[in-house]
């Protein structure tokens, strides 16, 4: 069991309000809102927030930090299903039985902020925009999870890989973040669960794309010199 220490928060104060609540509330509103999130907890590197079987209670917003989701494959093997970063929320899968049905591993010192889903509830029921903000959150799991469908499912290495970066540097833009740097807090073992691939793979892959120029890699901090070169890759001419 962890022992996580948690501290006050108020989401009206907080500089990713803009990524995890609606963005049209009223300020009734959002002081109402202030009472949904009680703490915050703080996770070291490596620490699980949540794992598989717990009984599902609350959703988790990333504050800071980066994490991964993880399932068990039938042969005992870890298989990675996600990589959520701040801004995201975690823990929608538990709804449906009220039971967690992965792992969530902090990737680094990390901080989330706890939101019992009862009152997620109730509020919403009062407050039709975080109703709304509730609904395209579950659809936009929906979306990414038939995104990494067709990922896995009819690209080749390379336009895995390529869509995977693409995708990496797009969400953490977002988050104010360099359009083409980042620092992989994943491994290259993860990415490679994650993308059905094998650690060599990988390797092989990020070693091509430096070759030809695409990206620069040190160690785990990647640069992107040719984005529109990973897009063609993702979106050949005359596909």
């Amino acid at each position: 069991m962890t022992t996580s220490p948690t501290i006050q928060v108020a989401c009206s104060n907080c500089n990713l309000r803009e990524l995890c609540m609606p963005a049209d509330l009223q300020p009734d509103d959002l002081r109402r809102i202030d009472g949904l999130v009680k703490t915050r907890r703080r996770l070291r590197r490596r620490e699980t927030l949540f794992h598989n079987g717990d009984k599902f209670t609350s959703l988790y917003a990333i504050r800071t930090g980066v994490f991964k989701t993880r399932v068990a494959s039938d042969d005992g093997r870890d298989q990675v299903t996600g990589f959520q970063m701040a801004g995201e929320i975690m823990g929608l899968e538990g709804i449906v039985n009220a039971r967690h049905n992965c792992d969530a591993v902090a990737l680094e010192d990390a901080e989330v902020c706890v939101i019992p889903f009862d009152r997620v509830e109730a509020l919403s029921r009062e407050v039709p925009a975080l109703q709304r903000h509730v609904h395209q959150v579950m659809s936009r799991e929906i979306v990414r999870e038939n995104g990494v469908m067709l990922l896995l499912g009819s690209m080749r290495a390379e336009e895995r890989m390529a869509a995977f970066l693409l995708n990496l540097v797009q969400r953490l833009h977002a988050r104010g973040f360099s359009r083409t740097e980042v620092v992989l807090r994943m491994t290259r073992e993860e990415i490679g669960s994650y993308l059905g691939l094998k650690l060599e793979t990988i390797s092989r892959t990020l070693s091509k794309f430096s070759e030809d120029g695409i990206v620069d890699v040190e160690q785990r901090k990647l640069r992107i010199l040719d984005a529109q070169a990973l897009q063609r890759i993702v979106n050949p001419p005359g596909r």
